[in-house]
């Protein structure tokens, strides 16, 4: 839908200030996701990290001529736009969408619950999708911002609108209401995820249970789920409701009489619903899939879904993909696989994250299936979504959009009637050196273009979560001030996780800085497309040409070194060139010796007599801020850094950032932030401080290979040091040491993980393969295996052979593939 500027403003309760008078359609709160700026309002919001202000020259240069803002400077800089002022732009965008939800008198569900939202959500979009317009929440768009985004892509067509809603504090559904308004309500289930700022799980279902203020019904599983106290939940959410102030809300349920599986991969499920009894089958055969069928049979038939509809349609629901997953692909090609959902907010959001990758991009897409617009229509739109996000060369698949190739204005486009007959072509064949995008409908079968296009590798992979990644990136920068920036270290190619993807992932949540440990590295993230600035940790002295070439920041540690530097960058004519000065306070392994004054006051003067370097930053590094045992020592290092520090800065008029701070240190010592900090293994889920697992980003899986039955007092391995007391059941699983799985985890000193029961390592570790014990476990040949992760965290590894979580982490080689998924 499209609202005139005017109505914008009158709907918010902004002032408006400026000549240009136009019409909205999109809203945008980053700057990096521009797509149509003649219809786009930008919202410059401010957080503690950033002020969206900030990018109102680059927005208006590209196009943009609509901003809501908080200040009132900007229209005598920018004439031809319209700016409408407000006090908080966050609460100008709830107040636009909630407006924008006033003029719908449709069904609106609101989804919400500890696990299972979008789960349930995609199903119920899949149940209902055949004969009714639906509008849903984009992948996990639940959150303070993400809600009133879902809610504006409601439009004049939508028959349903399914928006779901996440909350990780107190207080914060308040807001969420107000913009959704649910008729029905949906809880899935309560449980520990966020339960940090929460007093009890108690607390947190009340605060849940506001989003159902005003609703009609509230729709609960039909399994006999609890609360935290043992309650049923369905009693628990009636009590909840009945505390509210508001008339409480109809519970709907369906009653589950019997569940059973059939065959290897369904479940039938018999239930009553108002007396009636009836029956579905769905292709799926775990605990959670079951709930969730329930909640959703529940909801579609209160919506009126005839009850032998409802059951052809749940015989064929399909997976919900939760991540969109980079793999790296045949012939220097990079894939974003996101091929099992398809619509065209997905789209847009896929052809976002696209961009962002960088190089030369490509769109396989299959027709979009019931989007409720003619198809000419649709794919002029796709079009148009695809341009904006620069695809250069777009591959269709499917009769719909085969029809309609005339209205696609992409300079290089193939259209093929189906996925056999791309496979077969010599476009599929001449994919090379290009970033692809496949999306396309599960009725397409694209797992069969993976396959193909997918480098073959190892069948051990390590799976690296970017959400996980970003969310710890999050956590540390909320000990932060905001003026203090971050350094992010992704030597050691990122800690093993793959410095390329890391460091996409890292400059697009706008770090200050990545630090690597020799230029090479360097050399691999600026070929990749990285414009960071970039720190190096080791520079060695032939490496200085390749510094300058690419605009690398070294470490300098010692006089040798910055002597040898200097007469390097003169030989290139360079001057001003930025370096991080190292000072050794305590460590004793590298840098100038930080409690000598002689030879910090011949640093200074050597900085200062010469213009070929400049100091960018000082720093120092803490021995043991992991630890309250060497807090007094931490004292006299930072004394000591404080000291020699303030002296370097005294030779110069410009800003010399200093940082001593680790990751241990920004949470124990926020007083010692000062300009910088440097996130290393917190940054990878590893609090150092205790050895917590904050949010896992890298999982190391594998696969069974072979299963056999050994009998009591054989051995197992090299050696026979694998002596069996019982008969047994031994797998074998393709992953070594020279995979990077230490030899003294073997001989049942660890385990690892077949399907979330634990497996000893029987004998010694072989270079490619290892045995795990699977006697107890119900499992089979290419079951995975997790060797450390989600479910078995690294330090249980670490531990083990007692070592850090660096090692573990760092030591998995690179025939390994990456996989990279975002949620």
């Amino acid at each position: 839908m499209t609202y005139d500027i005017e109505k914008v403003a009158a709907l918010m309760g902004a002032r408006c200030q400026g000549e240009w008078r136009g019409q909205v359609r999109w809203l945008l709160t980053d700057s990096r996701s521009l797509s149509f700026p003649e219809e786009t309002l930008f919202f410059a919001m401010r957080t503690s990290r950033n002020d969206g202000h900030r990018y109102i020259d680059e927005l208006y240069h590209r196009g943009v001529r609509a901003f809501v803002v908080e200040t009132e400077a900007y229209t005598a800089r920018y004439p031809e736009a319209c700016f409408l002022l407000v006090d908080d732009t966050r609460r100008a965008l709830q107040r636009l969408a909630e407006r924008h939800r006033d003029t719908f008198d449709i069904p609106i569900v609101g989804i919400t619950g500890s696990n299972g939202k979008t789960v349930v959500k995609e199903w119920l979009y899949q149940l209902l999708r055949d004969d009714r317009y639906v509008v849903r929440s984009p992948r996990s768009y639940n959150s303070q911002v993400g809600v009133p985004l879902s809610v504006w892509l409601l439009n004049e067509r939508t028959e349903v609108g399914i928006i779901e809603a996440g909350i990780s504090q107190p207080g914060e559904m308040d807001a969420l209401h107000d913009i959704i308004q649910p008729t029905i309500g949906v809880f899935t289930a309560i449980g520990t995820a966020h339960q940090e700022n929460f007093a009890s799980t108690e607390q947190k279902l009340r605060e849940k249970l506001k989003l159902f203020r005003g609703a009609q019904v509230v729709v609960v599983p039909g399994t006999k789920g609890a609360a935290a106290d043992g309650m049923p939940l369905a009693e628990a959410v009636a009590e909840g409701l009945c505390s509210m102030a508001t008339p409480a809300p109809e519970i709907v349920a369906i009653e589950v009489s019997d569940i059973r599986r059939v065959g290897e991969s369904q479940t039938q499920v018999a239930y009553i619903y108002k007396g009636i009894k009836g029956a579905y089958t769905i292709p799926f055969t775990d605990e959670a899939s079951v709930e969730n069928s329930t909640t959703c049979a529940a909801a579609v038939l209160h919506l009126g879904l005839a009850p032998d509809v409802m059951a052809a349609r749940m015989a064929r629901l399909e997976p919900v993909a939760m991540r969109m997953e980079v793999k790296e692909g045949r012939r220097g090609c990079l894939l974003i696989n996101d091929s099992y959902n398809n619509d065209i907010d997905s789209l847009d959001i896929a052809l976002d994250f696209l961009k962002r990758r960088g190089g030369r991009s490509t769109l396989i897409l299959s027709d979009i299936c019931q989007s409720g617009k003619a198809p000419r229509e649709l794919y002029a739109e796709v079009s148009r979504l695809a341009e904006s996000r620069g695809v250069g060369k777009f591959i269709g698949i499917g009769p719909a959009i085969s029809s309609c190739q005339d209205v696609i204005a992409i300079g290089q486009k193939y259209f093929f009637d189906g996925t056999e007959q791309f496979l077969g072509s010599e476009v599929a064949r001449s994919l090379r050196d290009e970033v692809i995008l496949l999306k396309g409908a599960r009725s397409f079968g694209f797992d069969r273009i993976t396959e193909q296009l997918e480098k073959k590798v190892h069948e051990t992979i390590l799976e690296v979560n970017l959400n996980a990644l970003v969310d710890n990136l999050n956590y540390y920068r909320s000990f932060l001030r905001p003026e203090t920036k971050m350094v992010c270290m992704i030597k050691a190619d990122a800690y093993g996780a793959g410095a390329v993807e890391i460091a996409k992932t890292l400059q697009d949540h706008r770090v200050d800085y990545l630090a690597v440990a020799v230029a090479d590295e360097g050399v691999t993230l600026r070929k990749a497309g990285i414009t960071a600035n970039i720190m190096v940790m080791n520079p060695e002295m032939t490496a200085f040409k390749t510094i300058f070439d690419y605009r690398l920041e070294p470490e300098v540690y010692s006089f040798r070194l910055l002597d040898a530097l200097v007469r390097a960058a003169r030989k290139e004519g360079i001057t001003g060139w930025p370096v991080h000065v190292k000072l050794d306070t305590g460590m004793h392994r590298l840098g100038f010796n930080a409690a000598a004054d002689d030879e910090i006051e011949r640093l200074a003067q050597a900085l200062h007599s010469q213009q070929a370097l400049i100091p960018r930053s000082v720093f120092s590094h803490f021995v043991g801020s992991d630890s309250d045992d060497f807090d007094r020592f931490s004292a006299l290092q930072f004394a000591r850094f404080d000291k020699a520090s303030r002296r370097l800065q005294a030779e110069f008029q410009h800003k010399i950032l200093r940082h001593i701070c680790n990751s241990a240190a920004i949470e124990h010592f926020p007083e010692r932030q000062l300009d910088m900090c440097r996130l290393g293994l917190g940054l990878y889920g590893v609090n150092p401080r205790n050895n917590e697992i904050l949010h896992t980003v890298s999982t190391l899986k594998t696969t069974i290979l072979q299963m056999r039955r050994v009998p009591k007092e054989e051995t197992v391995g090299y050696s026979r040091k694998g002596i069996l007391q019982r008969d047994s059941v031994i797998a074998a699983i393709p992953i070594g040491y020279a995979d990077g799985l230490n030899r003294h985890l073997g001989r049942g000193r660890c385990y690892c993980l077949v399907n979330g029961q634990r497996a000893p390592y029987v004998g010694n570790i072989c270079m490619d393969v290892a045995m795990i014990d699977v006697t107890d476990i119900p499992c089979r040949e290419g079951d995975t295996v997790e060797i450390f992760g989600e479910h078995l965290p690294v330090t249980v590894l670490s531990d083990t052979i007692d070592t850090i979580p660096y090692e573990v982490l760092t030591a998995v080689a690179g025939r390994v593939k990456r996989v990279y998924f975002q949620d």
